[in-house]
């Protein structure tokens, strides 16, 4: 359950703590944290910690996002779950997984390429919840038909799709990191049941430069590399800042998704995931994650990946 706050005498309070002094001196702590980080009394009340915290999957309409949607859900001590995608009316498993658990999971229309519906997600969710403990950018982009397709030689690359990648997979989630700033901010650090709030955007082993000995799909693999120096930039000035926020970057393996689909031909049976599989194993990277972990790049099997 969550707690609520009052502006008269009484406080609504329901932590498990084992006397109202305890519990009285929690939300004066949490008052005046978020006093500090700019909040108005106007919003205060709704920057209360909501128990088992708040999470954001950004890019959860399909694949390894509604994954992560579906499994945060499913362990009630993670808390309430915000989901984004450029289209939620036709989301069909998010609106599914509304049904199942209407009070913990709000859905929110959010296109990585339009900066303003960026903005729009985030005054909703602040207005909302007040802070945010976990932000999963999930989203990415391979292929669409037609459109884009990885390049198999130089002759074929193309500044369209150079541009549309970089766009997307690396351009759209440091825009959401950006505007999520504040709300990470407030969902760890002193004051919080939180040490800090975590950022882990899904990159991919061929974003490693230091790994690269195949060669071959221009557009995705320097997107991906865009996206880990935009991630270890932000994870730097966080750290200079003393904010109570940590970055990290997850290659989830090669996983049966739709982004996939098209090029499973050559991948060996055993290292072909499952949706749930790979989500279980970067869910326990993030529960494990420690101040160290800051600006590391981490393979599905928790080993760091070289740049």
């Amino acid at each position: 359950m969550h707690f609520s706050l009052a502006y008269g005498k009484e406080c609504v309070l329901d932590l498990g703590f084992s006397n109202q002094n305890m519990k009285l001196d929690f939300l004066t702590q949490r008052a005046k944290l978020y006093l500090r980080r700019g909040y108005t009394f106007s919003t205060l009340a709704s920057a209360v910690r909501w128990e088992g915290g708040v999470s954001m999957v950004q890019g959860a309409s399909r694949g390894i996002g509604l994954e992560f949607v579906r499994q945060l859900l499913e362990k009630k001590d993670q808390g309430y779950v915000v989901a984004t995608c450029r289209n939620p009316s036709g989301a069909t498993g998010l609106l599914e997984l509304k049904n199942k658990f209407p009070e913990r999971l709000d859905i929110h229309p959010l296109d990585l390429t339009v900066e303003s519906t960026i903005e729009d997600s985030v005054k909703s969710i602040r207005d909302k919840y007040g802070s945010v403990n976990l932000l999963i950018n999930a989203s990415g982009v391979l292929s669409i038909p037609n459109v884009l397709q990885p390049e198999t030689t130089l002759s074929k690359v193309q500044r369209s799709s150079l541009l549309l990648a970089y766009d997307i997979n690396a351009v759209g989630p440091i825009l959401v990191i950006k505007h999520m700033w504040p709300l990470l901010k407030a969902g760890g650090g002193s004051g919080t049941d939180k040490d800090f709030a975590i950022v882990a955007n899904l990159s991919a082993r061929v974003g490693s430069i230091g790994d690269n000995a195949l060669g071959g799909w221009h557009s995705y693999r320097a997107s991906k590399t865009a996206l880990n120096q935009l991630t270890k930039n932000v994870s730097v000035e966080f750290a200079r800042k003393k904010d109570p926020i940590i970055c990290i970057l997850l290659h989830p393996g090669t996983v049966d998704t739709d982004l996939s689909q098209p090029f499973q031909r050559n991948v060996p049976k055993e290292k072909l995931f499952t949706k749930e599989f790979s989500v279980q194993k970067l869910l326990s990277i993030m529960n494990n994650t420690k101040r160290c972990d800051n600006g590391k790049f981490f393979a599905w099997d928790g080993q760091e990946i070289p740049w």
